[in-house]
């Protein structure tokens, strides 16, 4: 018996359900008690209202070892697609670890590479939400095989487009290296680590016992090491700064960064500035003052503010054109 219009309808519906509802509840609830949103809660926030299109959706992975052909993986662990930010075409991806623990697999690795090359194709930004623990080890060498061509297209939107990555959990081993390719690297304090292998693993092989934090968590790879670029005090506060960092960018290395109406006069002069250099040059004074008193309304936003601390690396506008800055 052929099924009725209807009845496809709501079997979608299903679907569409069943896909949405990640892990299930229970892990939902275990993420959210952590602090941390669900892969669909961060594109939500990070995108235009009802602007995010999900591409994918169905994918289903192909392992049958270990068991994993008895395993339904909704969405096969990540949510790709495309939306608008402030009104631009940006592209996206976001690891979902209620579903195996965001483990990267063939096809999960498959929806990332597809959207990396509509986003060069569009020659539009793409944003990486990488919440993972790693290869999905059922699936052996086509796992490794999958981050493979994830990195193959980090080098290849190089230069060309802007690639942001946002560590927002636990992420260890092939799940951290393609970040490192990308331009510009987010961490929420207390939820976020990036590490190539976790504490336990240390304590086995050196016998020194570390917490995941210092190993890897957002301060030590935004003060210490100087991997990660920005340090969120929450999600909400993470994606917030995401949209702002966009507005200095470019979509592609072709196109001019958005101009923005700031409302700040160009000519206008700043009588203050004569009065912030001192008159012994062997004074100190704070460079930050200089920049804020020159910059289009004040507003600068600062990149590594914790990391090589005697320089100053930030963006900023003059007659609303984006401007990079570096001053010691």
């Amino acid at each position: 018996i052929m099924a009725t219009v209807q009845e496809k309808i709501e079997l979608l519906h299903e679907k569409l359900a069943k896909v949405k509802a990640g892990g299930g509840e229970k892990r939902v609830e275990k993420q959210h008690a952590q602090g941390k949103m669900t892969a669909r809660e961060r594109l939500a926030k990070l995108f235009d209202d009802n602007s995010f299109v999900e591409l994918d959706q169905f994918v289903k992975h192909r392992c049958v070892n270990f068991g994993q052909e008895k395993k339904e993986l909704p969405g096969e662990g990540v949510v790709t697609g495309y939306g608008t930010i402030d009104g631009r075409l940006v592209y996206a991806f976001a690891q979902d670890f209620t579903v195996e623990g965001g483990s990267l697999g063939e096809m999960h690795a498959a929806k990332i590479v597809k959207v990396q090359r509509l986003a060069m194709k569009m020659g539009a930004p793409i944003v990486g939400i990488n919440d993972s623990g790693g290869a999905r080890i059922q699936e052996a060498v086509d796992a490794l095989a999958g981050y493979g061509k994830i990195f193959f297209e980090n080098t290849n939107a190089s230069g060309v487009i802007p690639q942001i990555s946002v560590i927002m959990g636990p992420c260890a081993g092939g799940a951290v290296y393609s970040p490192a390719l990308t331009d510009f690297i987010y961490m929420v304090k207390h939820t976020s680590q990036m590490f190539i292998t976790g504490p336990a693993v240390i304590k086995s092989v050196t016998g020194e016992e570390v917490t995941a934090e210092d190993l890897g968590g957002a301060m030590a790879h935004n003060s210490v090491s100087g991997v990660a670029h920005f340090a969120a005090e929450d999600e909400d506060d993470c994606i917030a700064q995401i949209r702002y960092l966009l507005g200095f960018l470019p979509s592609n290395n072709m196109e001019d960064a958005p101009l923005v109406d700031t409302g700040d006069d160009p000519t206008r002069e700043d009588e203050g500035l004569n009065s912030l250099l001192p008159d012994n040059s062997n004074m100190p004074y704070d460079m930050k003052d200089v920049i804020a008193a020159t910059v289009d309304n004040g507003e600068y936003y600062e990149v590594q503010p914790f990391y090589a601390t005697n320089i100053i690396t930030c963006f900023a506008r003059f007659d609303g054109q984006s401007v990079g800055i570096i001053a010691n």
